[in-house]
């Protein structure tokens, strides 16, 4: 990896409508810079890569993750972090009527795009995750 290179990820602030942290009222798009090595060492590994494919359509528990991916227990916490930590990951609360909430991961972006440039060198980028949607009745 090339030491000092950075993620530039363009999201529109209504992605983000219900999290205060990232919520923009004056601009329409938002930039937040994300580690380029982070990123990348966590498209390389195949267990994060696995795990990301799993979060495509829904957000999943770890347990469900390790479940559906055949991952040791240990190993989804460590790579979910991992993930989590790099930005690829959101963490939110799913609540249940037994009192009993987890922690749920969604995937940040629908695609990434790597470029290799002359000015810019190495150019990541994530497209926004599409907001989960709900069928309507």
């Amino acid at each position: 990896m090339v030491p000092g290179l950075r993620i530039d990820i363009h999201m529109p602030a209504q992605l983000y409508r219900n999290e205060r942290t990232r919520h923009s009222n004056t601009d329409r798009s938002e930039t937040q810079t994300i580690d380029t090595d982070a990123v990348l060492t966590a498209l390389d590994d195949p267990d994060c890569r696995t795990l990301l494919e799993a979060t495509a359509e829904e957000p999943l528990t770890a347990s469900e993750l390790t479940e559906r991916c055949d991952i040791p227990r240990s190993t989804t916490y460590r790579k979910v972090e991992q993930l989590t930590e790099a930005g690829l990951f959101e963490e939110r609360i799913r609540l249940s009527t037994d009192g009993k909430h987890a922690s749920e991961y969604r995937r940040t972006f629908d695609d990434v795009t790597v470029s290799l440039g002359e000015a810019d060198g190495i150019t990541v980028g994530l497209s926004e995750a599409a907001a989960p949607s709900k069928a309507a009745d």
